[in-house]
C-alpha cells in the first residue's frame, strides 16, 4: 500500500467514526417532549429514604412543587421525603433534591428550566415557578415508569431509582400549547377532566380549553339563569350510529357542573400550570340556551336541546334582551375563570333566521350593515368590547373572519390554515387547529377495525410532521401564530376511556411538536421513545390506542 492509499484510509476511519459519533446518542433520554438540548455525565443519582426537597423560598407554589414531588415519589416507593427550606441544607450529607427560583440562571425564557443530575444532587432551576414545575416533569420521566405508580407495585423493591448524571437546558418553542376537550355533546365527571388535565401537565401543555356549552347541552351553572341547567343540560334522547341514521336511544342524557366543581377544576389546573379556556358559543350553536330562554331567540317557538349532530339554524336575536343575557352569563364565566381569554365560538352559524327576522333586519338597517356576515361581526364586536372592559380577550373559530374581524379578536383556525394565514396578515395572534392534523376525533387506523368516529383520518404520523408555521408567512407574520392544540370533539366519544383512546398517543406527538424545536425532532427517534413512554401510561391508566406499540 503506497503513502497516498494510507493517507486515505486514515481519513476515510476518521470520517466514519466521527460521523458515527455525531449520530450516536450519548445517553437515551426517554422523555416527551424532547429537551433542547442535554449532555450526559459519568455516574447516578440514587435516589434514598434520607433524601430531602430544598426549596430556595418559602412560597405556596414552591411549597406545592416540593410536595408535589414528595408525593409523586411516596406514591410509588414508600420513601417519604421531607420538604425544606434549602438554607437548612448546609449539613446534610445525603443526596438530595433541590427546585430553586433564580432568575439569574441562563435561561432567557419564562418557561425555561436547567436540570442537573449529580451523584450528590438534582438541581431544577428556572426563573419562574412554572420552569420549575416542567423541570419537574422532566425529573419525572427521568425515573423509570414505575414512578407513576399510586401505591408501590410488588416489584417495587426490585427497581433501581438512580438517575443517570445529566445536564438538561430546555424551553418551549412555542407560548400557547393546549388541547381541547369538548363536555357538551357527551359530558364527563370532574374526576376525570382532572385526569385529562394532569396528563397535559406531564406532556408540558399549558391550555385547556373548555368546550362547555353546545346545541346538545348547556354544562355550566349560572346561577342568574339556573334553567341553562334545568332545562339546557338535558336532552331527551341521543343518536345512535352515524349522523344521518336517524335512530336514536330514547334515553334522557345529561349534565352539568356546578360553580364549586369548576373552580375546584380551576383550581387543580392552576397548581399544574395550566390556563382554562372556557368556551361559550354564540351567536350559533345555541339550542340548548334557547330551549331553556326562548325570549332571546328571533321567533316566538318551541326550542329543544338537540339529539342529534351537526348545524342547527337556531341562532341568539341579536336584540338589547341578548346582549344582556350574554352579558350576564359571561360575567358569571369571568367569576369563575381567570383566563385572559374567554372563547366564544362564532363558528357554524346559519343566518336564516336573522334574513327571516323582522328585528334582525331593522338592526342591519340601524347599523347600515349590508349584510347578515356584517351582522354576525357586529355581533362578535359587541361580545369583545364587553369582554375587553372586563379585562379579558376573546377567541374565536375562523368564521369570526367573515363580515370583518373584531379589533383584537385571536382567531383559532379550523379549516385548515387559511383562515389563520389571513388573520396573521392582518397581525392577529393566531392558534392552528387545522382539521386534518389536529383533530382527534377522526380516525386513526383502517375505520373497519376502529371504535366509531366522526370520519376523517389522522394518523400519529401525520400529528407529529404538523408545523404551526405556515410557509406562506414571513418571519414578521409568523410571530402572531401563537401555538396550537388538538381538538376532541365527543360526538362519537361517550366515555373518558374512548376519549383518551382518540387523544393518546396523539397528543403526545403534539406536544412534542409544540415544545421541541424543529431540528430536534426525529420521527423514528421519537417512536423509540414512544414505547418507553407507553409503559409509563399504562401505570397511570390511559386507554391509549395500542396499535401504536411495537
Amino acid at each position: 500500500m503506497n503513502c497516498r492509499s494510507l493517507l486515505s484510509l486514515i481519513f476515510l476511519t476518521f470520517f466514519l467514526s466521527t460521523s458515527l459519533q455525531a449520530f450516536q446518542t450519548p445517553y437515551p433520554l426517554e422523555v416527551i417532549p424532547k429537551p433542547v438540548s442535554y449532555t450526559a455525565g459519568e455516574g447516578s443519582f440514587e435516589l434514598s429514604g434520607q433524601s430531602v426537597i430544598y426549596l430556595s423560598e418559602e412560597s405556596k407554589e414552591m411549597h406545592f412543587l416540593g410536595e408535589y414531588v414528595a408525593d409523586l415519589i411516596h406514591s410509588a416507593t414508600w420513601m417519604k421525603h421531607s420538604v425544606q427550606k434549602l438554607s437548612s441544607a448546609e449539613q446534610d450529607t445525603n443526596a438530595r433534591i433541590v427546585l430553586d427560583l433564580d432568575s439569574d440562571i441562563e435561561i432567557d425564557h419564562p418557561e425555561g428550566y436547567l436540570l442537573e443530575v449529580t451523584p450528590k444532587e438534582v438541581r431544577i432551576s428556572a426563573p419562574t415557578t412554572t420552569g420549575l414545575f416542567y423541570g419537574v416533569q422532566t425529573l419525572r420521566q427521568l425515573f423509570p415508569p414505575a414512578i407513576e405508580h399510586k401505591l408501590p407495585s410488588l416489584a417495587s423493591n426490585n427497581i433501581d431509582w438512580s438517575i443517570p448524571v445529566i445536564r438538561i437546558k430546555d424551553y418551549p418553542r412555542f407560548e400557547y400549547r393546549g388541547m381541547h376537550l369538548d363536555v357538551a355533546r357527551h359530558f364527563f365527571p370532574v374526576e376525570f377532566v382532572k385526569k385529562y388535565i394532569e396528563l397535559l401537565a406531564m406532556h408540558k401543555m399549558n391550555r385547556f380549553h373548555w368546550h362547555l356549552t353546545e346545541d346538545q347541552g348547556w354544562r355550566i351553572e349560572i346561577k342568574k339563569y339556573p334553567k341553562l341547567t334545568k332545562v339546557g343540560a338535558w336532552r331527551d334522547s341521543t343518536l345512535i350510529g352515524h349522523y344521518g341514521s336517524d335512530r336514536y336511544d330514547n334515553v334522557p342524557y345529561g349534565g352539568y357542573y356546578t360553580r364549586e366543581e369548576i373552580k375546584e377544576v380551576v383550581k387543580y389546573a392552576a397548581e399544574r400550570h395550566i390556563t382554562i379556556i372556557p368556551e361559550i358559543e354564540l351567536p350559533g350553536h345555541s339550542s340548548a340556551a334557547l330551549a331553556a330562554y326562548p325570549q332571546f331567540g328571533c321567533f316566538e317557538k318551541e326550542y329543544h336541546v338537540q339529539s342529534t349532530w351537526g348545524v342547527f339554524e337556531d341562532i341568539y336575536c341579536p336584540k338589547e334582551e341578548t346582549f344582556n343575557f350574554l352579558e350576564d352569563v359571561l360575567t358569571e364565566v369571568m367569576e369563575l375563570f381567570p383566563s385572559e381569554y374567554i372563547h366564544i365560538g362564532g363558528d357554524e352559524a346559519p343566518k336564516v333566521q336573522w334574513e327571516e327576522s323582522e328585528v334582525a333586519q331593522k338592526i342591519m338597517q340601524r347599523e347600515g350593515l349590508k349584510d347578515e356576515h356584517e351582522l354576525q361581526s357586529y355581533f362578535v364586536q359587541r361580545i369583545e368590547q364587553f369582554l375587553n372592559q372586563h379585562g379579558r380577550q376573546i377567541i374565536g373559530w375562523d368564521e369570526i373572519l367573515e363580515g370583518g374581524l373584531a379589533p383584537r379578536a385571536t382567531v383559532m383556525s379550523w379549516r385548515g390554515e387559511k383562515g389563520g394565514i389571513e388573520a396573521a396578515k392582518m397581525g392577529h395572534d393566531v392558534i392552528m387547529t387545522p382539521w386534518d392534523s389536529n383533530y382527534f376525533d377522526h380516525y386513526q387506523a383502517d375505520p373497519e377495525t376502529e371504535p366509531l368516529a366522526i370520519g376523517g383520518f389522522t394518523t400519529l404520523k401525520d400529528v407529529y410532521f404538523y408545523d404551526p408555521i405556515p410557509d406562506e408567512l414571513t418571519d414578521e407574520e409568523a410571530r402572531y401564530v401563537l401555538g396550537s392544540q388538538g381538538n376532541v370533539w365527543t360526538e362519537y366519544i361517550h366515555s373518558g376511556d374512548k376519549v383518551e383512546y382518540m387523544a393518546y398517543p396523539r397528543a403526545t406527538a403534539l406536544a412534542e411538536v409544540l415544545w421541541t424545536p424543529v431540528e430536534n425532532k426525529n420521527w423514528l427517534e421519537f417512536q423509540t421513545r414512544l414505547q418507553s413512554h407507553f409503559k409509563r401510561l399504562d401505570i397511570l391508566g390511559v386507554n391509549y390506542a395500542e396499535h401504536y406499540k411495537r
